[in-house]
């Protein structure tokens, strides 16, 4: 599976990135503009706190086709490898097309459907990146749209990936996990509670206190 991070926080890439078994990180207008810094500045950046390596994904701003593949085209040459983020809309599904065939890597995001998702998948998009929670916020159950999703591009394009997007808790990563997806994008939030585990440090103090009580150090000698 590949794991991303959904931040363009370059502290906590760098923090992280130490810890977790990174492929990347993914970002989007509105992650980027919370940083108030040039994208030409973020994402050089972001590709150093990750040691140099790891794909990363940016967003077009453009709604038309024709913009879209303009500004696709500046991303791929301004950020080599970089995969280009581009709404499942009409518009968007028309620019992946055309992007496909010029060989740039696209992402079908704002998914809230599967065949929504389906579609960016046969257009071109080598990922496509469903919205667990916001759709759960809408009143659907995101859950079982990525499984569904999952299994139609298993079935009808299975060059792609569902790269599952926007969670509040673990649980719905782990979800999405068991049905099937080969990636997953965690913001920093979500990440650091796959780690917060209290029960977890507890047994750690108390092995230490016992080999303290038994030994006089913690140390391993």
């Amino acid at each position: 599976m590949e794991l991303y991070l959904d931040t363009a926080d370059v502290i906590s890439v760098k923090r992280l990135a130490r810890i977790l078994p990174l492929h990347g990180v993914t970002t989007n207008p509105s992650i980027l503009a919370r940083e108030g810094k040039p994208v030409w500045e973020v994402l050089p950046a972001l590709r150093d706190a990750l040691g140099g390596t790891g794909k990363l994904f940016a967003q077009v701003m453009a709604n038309d086709a024709e913009r879209i593949v303009a500004e696709a085209m500046l991303l791929n040459q301004r950020v080599p490898g970089l995969v280009v983020k581009i709404a499942a809309t009409a518009e968007g599904l028309a620019a992946m097309k055309k992007l496909k065939a010029m060989a740039i890597p696209t992402l079908g995001t704002a998914v809230y459907g599967a065949g929504q998702g389906l579609l960016a998948a046969l257009a071109g998009a080598e990922y496509v990146a469903p919205y667990v929670n916001r759709l759960d916020a809408q009143g659907g159950d995101g859950i079982a749209m990525v499984s569904e999703l999952q299994q139609l591009l298993k079935l009808h394009a299975p060059h792609a990936k569902v790269l599952a997007a926007s969670f509040k808790t673990p649980r719905q990563a782990l979800a999405c996990l068991l049905a099937g997806c080969e990636a997953i994008t965690l913001p920093v939030d979500v990440a650091e509670q796959f780690l917060a585990a209290p029960a977890v440090q507890a047994a750690v103090e108390k092995f230490e206190q016992d080999w303290q009580g038994a030994f006089g150090s913690t140390v391993l000698s």
